[in-house]
């Protein structure tokens, strides 16, 4: 089979989609960890039927509404992808696949104002913080379908601690949704790091990652956010500065592939790949240092909701649960861990039926043991599974901060 470019897709994306396609055997073996193929039931809602119909996409076929309502159904969860067994690169592929129906197909009006508003107020703090503070106020008067969209306030308690200059000094991601809807997150991971000899940074003028826009197929939006980032970043690794810390795993798969996105931009292929390779989920950075003179007080059970961004993106599988464990935390057993909690993005907004029944799914599954506390690593996640249960859920490094002594 020879994919011929055509307008849109250049030569490089076709070669790589056509590797894809030919590594594909079809054996079906991904639907079983398909969320949506397990929810549906349709094989145009499982990988290998989303990845036959992609197939069409690019070999001409005329594009329908239909082919994009299944491609917008998935979750870009990457659960197939640990699943199958001939390496399929799906999550790539499904991204070509995207950016060319949505040039294709056109939306209709009310829904190409939400995405286009997803995309111009999400991923900036200085737009979102604002409205999230005025939809605080007027929840009590909303009817409830709407209120629960209003993300709940998040605690700031028992983080405070004395910033001192340590000899070793990483950068950290201050995120977009995250630095307004949880602050804490990132001052957690300060605290932490600060007593192992680490001071976190911040670098001006950094933003959000770009992974909103880009899982919303408005790529050139999203690597202008990569390129301002990669830009404020790279000065500082020049000087030494050992890593940039990413406290939100669905940040940290898209900041550790700018070496791949922007490989065709001569102007940052290099930069971008530096960057990428200095990129580490705070997860990761835990793992590499000495944590025996961490005195933590805790008694809490906790279960842990792994995102999917965290082990099927970042390949990080129990690497949460085996750190909180060494740090003498309970650590609860989840069944289907792999399994997506429905947040992914902005999908709990675009997809609210199905997220929302994901959601539920795994919260049945996270206090089937009765804990004390649920811990995630992502903004996304967090949020999401805070609005439907009254156990406490924290990001895993609150819990440890908050245990420090």
């Amino acid at each position: 089979m020879k994919i011929e470019p055509f307008v849109g897709l250049s030569e490089s994306q076709a070669q790589q989609a056509e590797a894809i396609l030919r590594s594909c055997v079809h054996c079906g073996l991904c639907n079983a960890t398909c969320p949506t193929y397990q929810l549906l039931g349709d094989e145009r809602d499982g990988p290998r039927g989303r990845i036959y119909l992609i197939k069409q996409v690019l070999e001409g076929a005329k594009v329908t509404e239909k082919t994009q309502l299944h491609l917008d159904r998935c979750l870009t969860c990457r659960s197939c992808e640990s699943t199958c067994p001939s390496g399929v690169n799906y999550g790539r592929l499904l991204d070509i696949g995207r950016e060319q129906v949505e040039k294709q197909v056109s939306r209709p009006v009310l829904e190409q104002l939400k995405r286009t508003a997803l995309r111009k107020v999400l991923p900036y703090p200085q737009r979102f913080s604002p409205l999230f503070k005025l939809a605080r106020v007027v929840v009590p008067l909303l009817p409830e379908s709407l209120a629960k969209l209003v993300p709940q306030s998040h605690s700031e308690n028992h983080l405070d601690y004395v910033i001192s200059a340590q000899p070793r000094k990483m950068l950290v991601l201050a995120g977009c949704v995250q630095s307004s809807l949880a602050p804490n997150i990132n001052k957690a991971a300060a605290k932490v790091l600060q007593k192992l000899g680490i001071s976190l940074i911040t670098a001006p003028n950094t933003g959000c990652c770009g992974a909103l826009s880009y899982h919303l197929a408005a790529v050139d939006d999203s690597f202008d956010f990569a390129r301002r980032n990669i830009d404020a970043w790279l000065p500082y690794l020049e000087k030494g500065v050992e890593a940039i810390v990413i406290t939100a795993s669905g940040c940290g798969v898209m900041v550790k592939d700018y070496g791949e996105l922007l490989k065709e931009d001569m102007n940052y292929a290099e930069k971008a790949r530096r960057v990428s390779d200095a990129a580490r989920d705070i997860v990761e950075i835990m793992q590499a240092e000495d944590l025996s003179g961490l005195k933590l007080n805790h008694n809490d059970k906790i279960a842990v909701q792994s995102p999917c961004t965290l082990q099927h993106g970042q390949k990080l599988t129990g690497a949460v649960e085996i750190l909180l464990q060494g740090l003498g935390f309970t650590v609860n057993p989840i069944a289907d861990g792999h399994l997506c909690c429905g947040s992914a993005g902005t999908y709990s907004l675009l997809q609210p039926e199905l997220s929302e029944r994901l959601g539920q799914n795994k919260i049945a599954a996270l206090e089937k043991s009765q804990p004390d506390i649920i811990a995630t690593a992502n903004i996304g996640c967090l949020k999401h599974l805070e609005s439907k249960t009254q156990t406490p859920v924290r990001h895993w490094i609150e819990i440890v901060a908050m245990a420090l002594q």
